[in-house]
């Protein structure tokens, strides 16, 4: 009998043991929300964490594959630079990366503006930064617009931004357009222009 009565309480102190093993608890947490190094401890299964938010990236174009930013606006990239159509210029225009004219080892944007009596087109290079590009923002005498990236694959160190803006009324101003800047997935400028 005492054989079996020690055969039981040794039963029962593993199956507490086992039941504590399987508990978690709440630690204390720092101003950040985090929990000190060695105050977690759990045999339970884990939380499934909320999914991360990500930033944009740019848009990744193979050589020649054309994007729509409105109707008649056409971009295409290839390794020698920026191709883009108008409804004024159906037969495209072309802006070089290789000539010497872009110094693509600095931090650069070029802007290229043509309107039509429905919206403007705004397009440029943006080249040079830190990090990776993310977003754009165009301050123009419409207001606030923001546009979108493009590039080739590989990181080749520069890319295409573009937007569509409704026309203003004249204010006088020569340029639409005063700023354009481009931002990185961690909210840092890449590449910035003013242009008053």
């Amino acid at each position: 009998m005492k054989r079996t009565l020690k055969y039981l309480a040794g039963a029962a102190v593993t199956a507490a043991v086992a039941g504590m093993a399987t508990m978690s608890y709440a630690a204390p947490h720092d101003t950040a929300g985090r929990a000190p190094h060695s105050a977690t401890a759990t045999a339970a299964a884990p939380a499934v964490a909320p999914a991360a938010k990500h930033a944009p990236t740019p848009r990744i174009v193979q050589p020649g594959e054309r994007v729509t930013g409105a109707p008649g606006f056409e971009l295409w990239l290839t390794p020698e630079g920026k191709h883009w159509t108008t409804p004024d210029m159906p037969e495209g225009q072309f802006r070089s990366v290789v000539d010497g004219n872009v110094d693509l080892s600095g931090p650069g944007v070029s802007v290229q503006s043509e309107g039509t009596p429905d919206r403007v087109h705004l397009s440029g290079l943006y080249y040079g930064g830190k990090g990776t590009a993310s977003t754009v923002e165009l301050r123009t005498a419409a207001g606030t617009v923001h546009g979108k990236l493009i590039e080739l694959p590989g990181r080749p160190g520069w890319g295409v931004w573009y937007a569509v803006a409704e026309p203003a009324p004249n204010d006088g101003s020569w340029h639409f357009v005063s700023e354009v800047t481009v931002r990185t997935t961690k909210g840092k400028v890449y590449a910035s222009i003013s242009l008053r």
